[in-house]
């Protein structure tokens, strides 16, 4: 099993983050107020930028970041950045979270503008989504939580795609 990054490394990664927004600040002559730095994302995604109400943040996968160290510090550094520089520009405004701004920006950071990676993952911790059967007139589907409690709450029903035949929750023995 692998280890998160340490504070060290952390605070590498900080730093990068920091001078990515430094160089944005040349490139828009402006200045952009710090951005939180978070090492809390589980899962299969190295990096997202977030935004709650008025406030945003970045969190890294901080087991990813310690597989991947180096392939993270040139990569999702500054894609994440990126992505905290145009919502900081542009705001909410209808445009495409990896579109020609934001391609623009990366372009600018000498950076890969690549939109996902393909990281082995093995021995990395992973959440697996519980699943729920359901079956239709052709076969049994599996369900996420989140369809699932929609579908108790009565607040949506789903449909299978190929007979239409709506789904129903199989009872457990």
């Amino acid at each position: 099993m692998i280890e998160p990054i340490g504070a060290a490394e952390q605070a590498i990664v900080v730093d990068l983050t920091a001078d990515y927004v430094a160089r944005a600040e040349s490139i828009f002559q402006r200045e952009f107020a710090a951005v939180e730095v978070r090492f809390d994302l589980p899962g299969g995604s190295a990096g997202m930028f977030k935004v709650h109400g008025k406030s945003c943040w970045i969190r890294y996968n901080a087991w990813l970041f310690a597989k991947y160290f180096d392939d993270n510090l040139s990569g999702t550094v500054p894609h994440e950045v990126a992505h905290y520089i145009i919502h900081c520009v542009f705001g909410m405004r209808r445009i495409r979270p990896h579109g020609q701004q934001w391609l623009a920006l990366m372009h600018k950071f000498d950076a890969d503008p690549t939109v996902t990676s393909d990281f082995d993952l093995s021995g990395i911790p992973q959440h697996r989504q519980r699943r729920f059967a359901y079956r239709c007139d052709c076969r049994t589907h599996k369900l996420s939580t989140r369809r699932h409690y929609t579908v108790l709450r009565g607040k949506g029903q789903y449909q299978c795609v190929k007979c239409k035949g709506d789904l129903s929750a199989v009872q457990a023995d």
